[in-house]
């Protein structure tokens, strides 16, 4: 099949980035049934210089930059002073400061949106669906993960699915697709992003499912009816729909004790979602104009520190408002115990200096080659029409036999950053493969004021607990059973998380 033709954005002198093709609208377009194609490790290269591959990039580089903040027009005024007053001027007042610039229009989850239509129906799909759970009640007895009701929950939603879809997708795009062709197509990727009924599992597959979904709508038109500036409508989507999804995958996950599907367990950066510290970091980057590249490090005047996310009172107050914080909210939900032990990637994120930038361009390296670039995630990701198992023609071969490592990195032999990478200048993969990881704060960085990987507190200084900040619970223990960070020692084949400094 053809690859799609890309569209520019309506004005693409406001953007740096290129956006996600619209297809033209054509009721003989070759909609096809998404079918696995994914069957063993080999089948990555062809997937990461697939367009698929390419496609799911730069809609997800899109809702990225759409929440980064923006700069406020300064307001230039013009003083014309009388010559009868100059002198006195001059000399009352010789220091003649510029005019501050405005604070920084911030895209919080609690901020007033006026989302397009489109938004309005998809956020009361979801309101649909986690009504299902009260028809659904989970089987009463103890469970550690998996409660059987589960299957009937799911079940539930295959059965209704298409008429749920017909009701609350735009009438005129299902004419002038063709209503079969479409629902054939997005109903897939809407039903895998809600679990596997027959593991009773969620992770990070399902999650790239739903968002899936929401870029095969994006290629159709169905986000068409949205108005405003720059990104508004990506916006809308992100806070408008993604994070309700959310809020549903997480109900469902503590009604149904769902187990983690995939997940490195304390090893991994979350047991169930990702795209969340991404989107969430990216609420919180220095501001830029709307003709300004994602920035790369700093944050937005005024942002939470990274070492806030340690903190329990700060992430209730923050979680209404940003997508990350709500996100480690919701860890504090299900988990007890220290952070560091639960969650010892995160933690080491929140060590980071360079500010959220550098958090976001790092969380973007890490899903590319942890969530994108592995076998055991993206083994089940389903290719159709509008997420095409083709060859990208402009992508650079990715060299096979790589097994289960990330093949974009390159470890084992030639490979390739994403092409959606270079046409996009969109980071690379981290280097390594394995678990993503960070050297710890307490081994890693000065903490305490003393030298680089000492871990000990310089003369003069008051030491920071080890555990990095008081209420983060007991020191962790002198010997952690991960072994020294980059090397496969111990239990655990680890590598730098890409904000680690060399």
């Amino acid at each position: 099949m053809d690859p799609p033709p890309l569209t520019t954005s309506p004005n693409p002198t406001t953007t740096t980035l290129p956006r996600l093709a619209i297809l033209q609208p054509s009721k003989t377009h070759p909609f096809q049934t998404p079918s696995k194609r994914i069957h063993t490790a080999a089948d990555l290269p062809h997937f990461l210089s697939s367009l698929a591959y390419r496609d799911i990039g730069l809609f997800l580089l899109q809702l990225n930059r759409a929440l980064c903040p923006r700069k406020q027009q300064q307001q230039q005024q013009q003083a014309t002073p009388s010559t009868s007053s100059t002198t006195t001027t001059t000399t009352t007042n010789p220091l003649r400061l510029p005019p501050r610039d405005p604070p920084a229009r911030q895209f919080t989850l609690d901020a007033p949106r006026s989302d397009p239509p489109s938004v309005v129906r998809l956020r009361d799909l979801l309101s649909k669906l986690e009504g299902f759970i009260e028809e659904v009640p989970p089987e009463k007895g103890p469970r550690r993960f998996g409660n059987p009701a589960f299957r009937r929950w799911h079940a539930l939603l295959e059965e209704r699915v298409e008429g749920l879809l017909r009701e609350y997708l735009p009438p005129e795009v299902l004419q002038t697709w063709g209503e079969e062709g479409v629902l054939q197509e997005v109903k897939a990727y809407f039903v895998g992003g809600f679990g596997s009924k027959e593991r009773m599992d969620y992770g990070t597959g399902h999650e790239l499912s739903f968002l899936a979904f929401l870029g095969g709508l994006w290629k159709l038109g169905v986000f068409g009816d949205g108005g405003g500036g720059e990104g508004e409508v990506e916006r809308s989507l992100v806070l408008g729909v993604f994070e309700p999804y959310l809020k549903v995958i997480r109900r469902l996950i503590l009604t149904y004790t769902l187990e983690p599907a995939g997940s490195h367990g304390v090893w991994g950066l979350d047991d169930h979602s990702f795209l969340p510290y991404i989107f969430g970091s990216a609420q919180l980057t220095r501001p830029i104009s709307d003709s300004e590249p994602m920035p790369l490090e700093g944050s937005v005047p005024g942002a939470p520190k990274p070492a806030d996310i340690l903190k329990p009172a700060i992430v209730d107050r923050l979680r209404t408002e940003n997508m990350y914080f709500s996100a480690i909210g919701f860890i504090n939900d299900v988990k007890t115990g220290p952070f560091w032990e639960h969650s010892p990637v995160l933690f080491d994120i929140s060590g980071v200096r360079d500010g959220w930038g550098k958090i976001n361009k790092g969380m973007i390296k890490m899903f590319n080659a942890e969530v994108l670039s592995k076998f055991p995630v993206v083994q089940h990701f389903p290719f159709g029409s509008l997420f095409s198992w083709e060859p990208d023609p402009e992508a650079a071969p990715v060299s096979g036999g790589l097994g289960t490592q990330s093949p974009a990195t390159g470890v084992s032999g030639p490979g390739t950053a994403a092409p959606w990478a270079q046409a996009t200048k969109m980071p690379g993969s981290a280097p390594g493969p394995g678990i993503p990881y960070t050297k710890v704060p307490w081994t890693n960085t000065p903490r305490g004021g003393g030298a680089p990987g000492t871990g000990l507190p310089g003369a003069g200084t008051v030491p920071v607990p080890r555990g990095g900040v008081p209420d983060t619970g007991p020191p962790p223990p002198t010997a952690f059973p991960r072994g020294k960070p980059g090397t496969a020692s111990n239990q655990f084949a680890v590598t730098k998380a890409p904000w680690a400094k060399d």
